[in-house]
């Protein structure tokens, strides 16, 4: 009979992970879908200049995007708290869908002149809330949805399907590069994985809509639902929300760095086809999305510390190396070696970040106490790393940049470094132990 019910456990927690995770792949399809086609459609939004000032422009739309992301985790880390997880990444996707399909039908610059970069620039606006607000409460609902010891394995799935997400619209780009040629990929062929990007989004309400609630928020009492998702609440634990900030500068710099800027870097300073980069980076992400399940796996059996460790160290010390090293190469693949890499270093910190985080604060601040620290430290960090890289290159100082992501992921090896184990202070564990023990969860981060 408990076997019966162990199993029909299993299935119900891996059912709402599933449905959780594969909206995440949607949302993130639709974010990243603008940075893989941004060398297509600039000319389009853009089309005075050389190609580095078009790119510099998308990108800095890209950054201006990100900056939307803290007000979206505000307003929906705010919403996740008080109104549930499964309200929130419904309306999440909803935001999102609109964003792709009005980038879409958007015309060009010269259709509507000055009108398609501020559309441009209103729609990221639009999936800057919606992608915002998906993080921190995907990392929740994914943390609070998993079972004891086996919280790291399950809240890995956040970012294989963020990365997953990205490694569809690669996936697409390479499809429609076979099919479709240069001249009207630029032309009318980039609109494509926007519209995809739209109807895939409609297409997860509905799963969303039939996902289960998390028992933690449901068995929140009146008081703390009184409290819930309230700025003045979250003030109450200063440390767990520094030690966000600090877990996320260095990861959150070096992901976008090996992931979206890196795609750039091999075209625009490497100088290899575009369509030999699509197909590094197709290869080198599928092998990073399969690595972080087993680096969860790994964090529920030795902790989650020793895995930021070895991102930390790792990280300051080998990128300006793997960047100098690449700089240098035409082989493409000794590029796809170089980012391997970089993505398995960064594997230490985008494998168990979402855990680590929710592990940080109860559940009646939780939502919004991942979100909004980590969405204001990837607006400022995360979302302009490209856009620094893209200036420094125009100035004729790109290896400055090397520099600076190395020394990003230095300030956050010293958090590393002097934070206890996670998962032995966990406020998601604390919970449920008060709740068998009738006892008052604490927390050493509060």
């Amino acid at each position: 009979m408990n076997q019966s019910i162990d199993r029909a456990s299993t299935r119900r927690i891996t059912a709402n992970i599933f449905k959780g995770s594969v909206g995440n792949l949607i949302e993130w399809y639709d974010w990243y879908v603008y940075s893989a086609f941004a060398v297509y459609f600039s000319a389009e939004f853009f089309p005075e200049g050389d190609s580095t000032s078009q790119l510099l422009n998308t990108a800095a739309i890209f950054a201006v995007g990100f900056l939307m992301r803290p007000i979206g985790s505000l307003l929906m880390g705010r919403y996740a708290d008080r109104h549930g997880r499964r309200a929130a990444l419904t309306l999440s996707i909803s935001l999102m869908a609109g964003g792709s399909l009005i980038i879409a039908i958007t015309p060009s610059y010269s259709t509507i002149g000055v009108l398609a970069p501020i559309i441009l620039v209103l729609a990221r606006l639009l999936q800057g809330i919606s992608v915002g607000g998906e993080y921190g409460t995907s990392a929740t609902y994914l943390s609070e949805m998993a079972s004891s010891g086996r919280r790291g394995f399950y809240s890995s799935f956040q970012y294989v399907t963020l990365v997953s997400g990205q490694l569809v619209a690669l996936g697409v780009q390479i499809i429609l590069q076979q099919f479709i040629s240069e001249p009207d990929m630029k032309s009318w062929g980039w609109r494509i994985p926007f519209v995809i990007g739209a109807m895939g989004a409609l297409a997860v309400l509905w799963l969303r809509r039939t996902m289960d609630e998390s028992e933690q928020f449901s068995k929140m009492d009146s008081e703390s639902r009184a409290n819930a998702g309230t700025v003045r609440t979250l003030m109450k634990y200063p440390k767990a929300v520094l030690t966000v900030v600090g877990l996320t500068l260095g990861g959150t710099v070096a992901f976008y760095t090996y992931t979206t800027y890196l795609q750039k870097f091999m075209v625009n300073t490497v100088g290899l086809q575009k369509e030999y980069v699509s197909w590094i980076n197709f290869i080198a992400l599928l092998v990073f999305v399969v690595l972080q399940p087993l680096a969860g796996m790994l964090s529920d059996r030795i902790g989650r510390r020793p895995l930021l460790i070895s991102f930390g160290i790792l990280g300051t010390l080998l990128t300006v190396p793997l960047f100098l090293i690449m700089e240098q190469t035409k082989n493409p693949i000794v590029a796809f070696f170089l980012m391997m890499v970089g993505l398995i270093i960064v594997t230490g910190y985008t494998s168990i970040n979402a855990i680590v985080k929710a592990e940080l604060f109860p559940t009646e601040i939780r939502a919004l106490g991942v979100g909004f620290p980590y969405g204001l430290t990837v607006a400022v960090f995360g979302g302009t790393a490209e856009m620094i890289a893209l200036w420094l290159k125009s100035i004729g100082e790109e290896s400055l940049f090397f520099f600076y992501v190395a020394a990003c992921i230095a300030v956050s090896f010293i958090v590393y470094w002097r934070m206890g184990e996670p998962s032995k202070v966990s406020c998601i564990e604390a919970e449920l132990d008060a709740e068998l023990d009738n006892r008052e969860p604490s927390s050493r981060y509060t």
